[in-house]
């Protein structure tokens, strides 16, 4: 099953299972985060007001046509305030994209048109990879000349991750920029470039979240010479401003919410992870104005990932078949039918739902609950699958794990949450769509899954549970388990394909909610080996980065 298994385990009095996950390293931490403490101040707001008036001048002031306004607008979405921006880059990008497609494309720097090529199709432009023949020879292959060149190598191996099926010239691209930046990266003297290449090759910029990658992107840009000053001043402000926005929103939820649940009595089973769970929220809407949205989205986290333990870590199968019958009714009347040791979670979930419509009531949006019931209980009906297999000793096919799989991991259950809980309007059309599994979000699903299953696998071999990708794929083929990780590789490149092939299609579901689709993704892909089971390490640092400490201005 997923990464939420248990750690080790001891045997109650009853003989039931418990896992041993180790309590919160947070617990009453942002408690002290009080109101009073994380106003904005007057003279922040002030002097917020004036950077980002001259950053909004710099953008409509520098010409579209130039090398600048390129560095320009890729400066402002990498240090995370680009969203204050939004009409004015896609103006510009609009206007970058009928300028390239009116011109011979002459530009032989590899830097620029690489940098161009991934701003437009970032912003779903779709430009042929064709603007890269220039830079290979007769024979196809990229020149060596241009292994000189690391800032270029660079902008083509971030362009690279944009590709589609069949564009050979990015296949060839990325083989070409990854192993000569591997090999030099570690020699280089610019200490400023030295660290970005060590960034992208960790995580590459289109598949890392907007916001979690701003502020070590700060300290990068700070120490390059050419960096903008006003601009990272703004950057650093604009980080302070919104960090006491999710102190305040943690300071909340543990009070008025976590503090209720009373979870290490009421589940000693399951991993105490509210901060952890917010954190995720964060990564799917960092934006300030989407509060209640954040914080629907990291109750509903905790709250699955209380459920996923139930499955895993706690209920016997015969209390699990009850316990997901009365999932579906998902009404408060079917309590009767639970064993009574699985009441406390079901009570939570009931509740959380019950909360939501309450809450998107008030702006006449409740209709939209339904939606998050509806993946909710897709969500639930795979983790049943998956214990029926694990009752029985059942290894699937990898096509039917993959399916399953997509589900069982809660991406799509995290992405269509977003969308009901936002204040923007959404249409029931929009709904509709997303909640009929399109292929950009049954690939985000199958991404999400393989990554979980390649960082919690040695994990999951030690404690001696099956049916992670790996054992059925070796299963399937009589492969080795190097050759598995192999093929769980290409699968990944093949759904980033669909991914990508999905967003730069023509259609009329907005970018944004494209973007709430593909950012649960983004942040899978960012955890690292048994992330969210032990949370003391590097986990916390990153939390610690983001929600605690401050940047100095």
């Amino acid at each position: 099953m997923s990464q939420v298994a248990f750690i080790s385990t001891t045997t109650t009095d009853s003989g039931r299972p418990l896992a041993n996950f180790h309590s919160s390293v947070w617990g009453d931490y942002f408690l002290s985060y009080t109101p009073q403490l994380t106003e904005i101040s007057s003279q922040e707001k002030v002097e917020f007001e004036e950077l980002k008036e001259k950053v909004r001048q710099m953008l409509v002031e520098t010409p579209d046509n130039s090398t600048q306004k390129l560095e320009l607008i890729d400066t402002n979405q990498r240090l995370g305030v680009a969203y204050h921006f939004g009409n004015e880059i896609q103006t510009s990008i609009t206007n970058i994209f009928d300028l390239f497609q009116q011109s011979e494309n002459e530009d032989d720097d590899l830097y620029v048109a690489a940098l161009r090529f991934r701003l437009l199709r970032q912003q779903r432009h779709f430009i042929s990879s064709d603007a890269f023949k220039k830079f290979t020879n007769k024979d196809g292959r990229f020149k060596e000349t241009l292994t000189k060149n690391v800032q270029g190598l660079l902008s083509l191996y971030e362009a690279a991750h944009l590709r589609v099926h069949g564009e050979e010239i990015l296949e060839q691209a990325l083989s070409f920029t990854l192993t000569n930046l591997e090999s030099m990266g570690p020699k280089l003297s610019n200490t400023s470039l030295k660290a970005q290449v060590s960034a992208a090759l960790s995580q590459p910029i289109y598949t890392n979240l907007p916001r979690l990658g701003a502020k070590k992107y700060m300290c990068m840009y700070e120490k390059n010479e050419s960096h903008n000053d006003l601009l990272l001043k703004f950057a650093k402000l604009d980080f302070n401003i919104v960090q006491k926005v999710y102190q305040r929103e943690l300071y909340e939820l543990t009070r008025y919410w976590w503090k209720d649940l009373d979870y290490a009595n009421n589940f000693p089973y399951a991993r105490d992870r509210l901060v952890e769970c917010y954190y995720g929220a964060v990564g799917v809407l960092f934006e300030p104005q989407y509060s209640r949205t954040r914080k629907i989205l990291g109750k509903l986290i905790n709250v699955i990932t209380m459920v996923d333990d139930t499955f895993d870590a706690y209920a016997t199968f015969d209390e699990i078949v009850a316990f997901t019958n009365a999932i579906e009714r998902c009404d408060i009347s079917v309590m009767d039918s639970i064993s009574p040791n699985l009441r406390p979670a079901y009570q939570v979930l009931i509740d959380f739902f019950n909360e939501m419509e309450k809450e998107l009531a008030k702006e006449g949006k409740a209709d939209r609950v339904y939606y998050a019931k509806f993946e909710m209980k897709k969500c639930i009906r795979a983790y049943f699958k998956e214990a029926q297999w694990l009752n029985v000793g059942y290894i699937p096919k990898c096509d039917e794990y993959l399916e399953n799989g997509s589900a069982s991991i809660g991406i799509m259950l995290m992405a269509v949450t977003s969308l009901v809980g936002l204040e923007e309007l959404i249409t029931k059309e929009t709904l509709e769509w997303v909640i009929n599994d399109p292929l950009i979000l049954r690939v985000s699903g199958v991404i999400s899954r393989l990554k979980d299953d390649i960082i919690g696998h040695n994990f999951e071999q030690q404690r001696g549970h099956v049916a992670s990708f790996i054992e059925c794929y070796m299963k399937e083929h009589g492969v080795s388990k190097q050759e598995a990780y192999a093929a769980v590789d290409k699968e990944m490149a093949n759904a980033w394909k669909d991914i990508n092939t999905e967003f730069f299609r023509p259609s009329q579901v907005p970018t944004f909610v494209l973007e709430r689709i593909i950012n649960p993704t983004r942040l899978v892909i960012g955890f690292q080996e048994n992330d969210f089971i032990n949370t003391q390490g590097e986990y916390k640092d990153k939390i610690t980065s983001l929600l605690v400490d401050s940047m100095k201005i």
